[in-house]
């Protein structure tokens, strides 16, 4: 699919404002909204407690037999579990969109920490423990088991399985992220194809050994060695997750990662990606758009006015919601 370029209105309170000027001494029913709390788990994979945030649907509690799909909502960068529901406003876009009648579904929002969602190379990164600016202890941050992607995979998973109304299939499993997040929700998705259904990804990370040149005119250039790979623009960040070599790279580049599952003949996710044209990291998701199209797996594309910020993830995470909500056939 081509690139598209457009804008979606904002959905307004008409409605309950003529209601409240037609008949101001009637009682106005307030629709119903899902409802938001904190959890905790063993995160075996990561060998702490980690945080959880979780969304349950408008319908939840009156409905005690119904059972939901599961949406994933994977933070970015120095961000935490908290991130999509207090700075996103997801909890407010899935109760409109489910007025609207696009469906319900629970949504899991894990503390991730900066672990890219992967299992590390290293064992563990040298400055962690000595990190003073972020506001979580070492003692969940600085982790001893770096398997991020298991922990969402296995832990998570499991854990939501057994403790909400889930349809515990593949088929009603969605996963989605911004920047860093995003890089986790596809790579995560194609590394665990019999687990997800469907992947979305904001301004995501998704074609991390891109070089060149810019801006994008489909004929990429990747890092082809040690040196090259110190001038990608996430190098600082990303050398102990990923390795200090084009091996580990590579193994955890989500085009690759897809032409694997192609070469393989195996189902590939059903994929969203989105970023804002302002974006510093939109020659990413070209690249990966480029190479989806080139392999003709089937996906979702767009670009929009704006950059690397949360008033660019809080305008389009009603589009990855509805995206994910339409493939796990939500009712």
């Amino acid at each position: 699919m081509g690139t598209h370029r457009h804008h979606h209105p904002v959905i307004g309170r008409v409605a309950l404002l003529a209601a409240l000027l037609l008949a101001p001494s009637a009682a106005v029913a307030q629709p119903r909204a899902g409802t938001i709390r904190t959890d905790t788990l063993w995160a075996q994979s990561l060998g702490v407690r980690k945080a959880v945030t979780v969304y349950l649907p408008p319908s939840y509690a009156a409905s005690p037999s119904r059972r939901y799909p599961v949406l994933f909502y994977l933070h970015g960068l120095t961000g935490n579990e908290r991130n999509w529901a207090e700075q996103g406003g997801l909890g407010a876009t899935l109760d409109s969109l489910a007025r609207a009648g696009k469906g319900e579904a629970i949504v899991v929002m894990p503390d991730g920490d900066d672990g890219w969602y992967t299992t590390w190379n290293a064992l563990n990164d040298p400055g962690c423990a000595a990190d003073t600016v972020r506001k979580e202890k070492a003692a969940t941050y600085c982790v001893p088991w770096l398997h991020y992607d298991d922990y969402v995979a296995h832990d998570l998973v499991k854990w939501v399985d057994s403790h909400y109304r889930t349809r515990a299939t593949r088929a009603s499993r969605g996963i989605a992220g911004l920047s860093m997040g995003g890089y986790g929700a596809v790579s995560i998705a194609l590394s665990y194809p019999t687990l997800f259904a469907a992947a979305a990804s904001h301004s995501g990370v998704v074609s991390p050994r891109l070089i060149g040149p810019t801006p994008y005119a489909g004929q990429p250039r990747y890092a082809r060695d040690s040196t090259e790979l110190r001038t990608t623009r996430l190098w600082r960040a990303m050398a102990s997750p990923f390795g200090r070599d084009t091996i580990g790279w590579i193994a955890r580049d989500p085009g690759r990662m897809v032409e694997r599952l192609v070469a393989r003949k195996r189902a590939v996710p059903a994929l969203l990606i989105d970023s804002g044209l302002d974006d510093p990291y939109v020659d990413q998701s070209r690249d990966l758009h480029a190479t989806l199209q080139r392999l003709r797996v089937p996906h979702r594309y767009a670009e929009w006015p704006g950059g690397h910020t949360w008033d660019y993830w809080r305008a389009h995470g009603a589009e990855s919601a509805a995206f994910l909500l339409e493939q796990t056939k939500a009712r």
